[in-house]
């Protein structure tokens, strides 16, 4: 399942923001977190960024397997199909 390009944009957005990036700096669907400097912390609030936005909830088993921006947006799309359902 792909997710749509505006949920890749806002985990863009989002890991961006909470890694202080600056604009140029590229983030993209194929960005990994570890690439751009977020270590585990940094990757934790990520993650709690994005389940604020969002509205979902990630379990911890779900959360280790996000190494990239599209991972993230995926399984964002993934849980919101399951919430609506």
């Amino acid at each position: 399942m792909i997710a749509k390009p505006e949920t890749v944009d806002k985990v863009c957005e989002i890991a961006r923001k909470q890694l202080a990036l600056s604009s140029d700096e590229p983030v993209t669907g194929a960005s990994k977190f570890s690439d751009l400097g977020a270590d585990s912390l940094d990757t934790v609030e990520i993650v709690m960024g994005i389940e604020e936005e969002f509205g979902v909830t990630i379990k911890e088993d779900n959360a280790q397997n996000i190494t990239t921006v599209q991972d993230a947006a995926d399984l964002i799309e993934k849980l919101c199909r399951a919430k609506g359902a």
